[in-house]
């Protein structure tokens, strides 16, 4: 599916997802991706949610978001409560629902402007 994004803000937004990818300021990724509305598009060294660890979560601390939107793959799963204390200690907000309304609703966030972290899952074909 294809996305719009605003050509003129200037943010990470993303352009477009399907299986196996998302595409972001118009550039495919087939994998993990943390992306800000503002800053780096990143590897995100998560395979698939089984693999979800820790650090996986206490690295994104360090970015200091608003509000973190978590994207589990192809449908909303929930990660262990133990995986998550970093961003709860941290005071940091998040979602955690499919990549695909993960990507929604990022962009919406972006449209108005929010500091938001992506944090998403891609799942090989």
């Amino acid at each position: 599916m294809k996305l719009q994004s605003d050509p003129h803000s200037g943010a990470n937004t993303i352009t477009g997802y399907g299986d196996g990818y998302v595409e972001i300021n118009k550039t495919p990724y087939a994998h993990a991706v943390v992306l800000s509305s503002d800053g780096a598009i990143s590897n995100w060294p998560v395979k698939g949610f089984e693999d979800l660890e820790v650090n996986n979560f206490s690295q994104l601390v360090d970015l200091k978001p608003e509000l973190i939107l978590i994207g589990t793959g192809s449908r909303q799963r929930f990660p262990k409560p133990e995986l998550l204390k970093a961003l709860i200690s941290a005071k940091i907000g998040f979602e955690i629902m499919s990549s695909q309304a993960a990507c929604r609703t990022y962009n919406i966030l972006v449209g108005e402007g929010r500091q938001v972290l992506l944090a998403l899952i891609v799942e090989p074909v």
